[in-house]
């Protein structure tokens, strides 16, 4: 999982923010990392976190392990934790939440529940958290037009 989005192309290559398949793999692990400490590790640590495998309940595991060492090691805090939703809302194809039908919407792109089961869990991902109201929505039409629903 270490292809990137196109509407993260403008900060992909240096990683100066935090791409969406880490993102997708805090909420996996259940770590809430702040930007400022993304901005502490080296470049080889935060690709670290963009390569390493976050699947199975080892690497899930194991991934946590990882970045939590790197959040005491740079800052000497432990990062907060996440509730981990035993049944995201990105793994369920059968209902569109109600943020992305009102950002898609607003963008006047509504998803049909066709189009959005047959998104990837992390295109789901995506969709979601660009149409949350405490994030910046700029992305969501973009990410839109990249998975082909615009």
């Amino acid at each position: 999982m270490s292809n990137f989005f196109a509407f993260e192309a403008d900060f992909v290559e240096s990683l100066r923010c935090i791409p969406m398949q880490v993102r997708y793999k805090l909420d996996t692990c259940g770590i809430k990392l702040k930007l400022s400490h993304w901005h502490q590790f080296t470049s080889a640590e935060r690709q670290s976190l963009v390569e390493m495998p976050c699947t199975t309940a080892d690497e899930i595991a194991a991934y946590r392990s990882h970045l939590q060492t790197l959040v005491v090691n740079h800052t000497g805090d432990r990062p907060s934790d996440l509730a981990i939703a035993a049944d995201p809302d990105w793994m369920n194809r059968a209902t569109i939440p109600d943020s992305v039908v009102t950002q898609g919407q607003a963008v006047g792109k509504p998803l049909t529940l066709e189009q959005w089961s047959a998104l990837t869990p992390i295109q789901r991902f995506v969709l979601i958290k660009l149409s949350r109201s405490n994030h910046e929505n700029k992305n969501f039409l973009p990410a839109l037009q990249e998975f082909h629903l615009a």
